[in-house]
């Protein structure tokens, strides 16, 4: 049997394992992550669900960052209205006497 004949066969076959191990492999992956999200209480019919609540909570995130962003905003607002009503009455009794 020639060289190149049996090169490709040994190519063959260790292509072939190859392949049934990445299957082996993702096979075992797949159950893991099952596994793993079911000790979490989260099967596989609810995927669309999961998702669901993971972009609401999502969109609540941002709108609490958004809710504090205006919040700071605010207090900075009124202490510098406060600090500028405290200077208009300041020159106003200065001025006055």
């Amino acid at each position: 049997m020639p060289d190149d004949e049996i090169r490709a066969i040994v190519a063959e076959t260790l292509a072939e394992q190859h392949r049934l191990q990445q299957a082996s492999i993702d096979a075992i992956v797949l159950r893991t992550v099952a596994s793993v999200l079911a000790s979490f209480g989260i099967e596989d019919d609810d995927r669309k669900e999961l998702r669901a609540d993971l972009q609401h909570l999502r969109r609540w995130r941002t709108s609490v960052e958004q809710a504090q962003s205006y919040t700071l905003k605010a207090v900075i607002t009124v202490i510098a209205t406060g600090l500028m009503g405290v200077v208009g009455l300041s020159v106003k009794v200065v001025l006055g006497k």
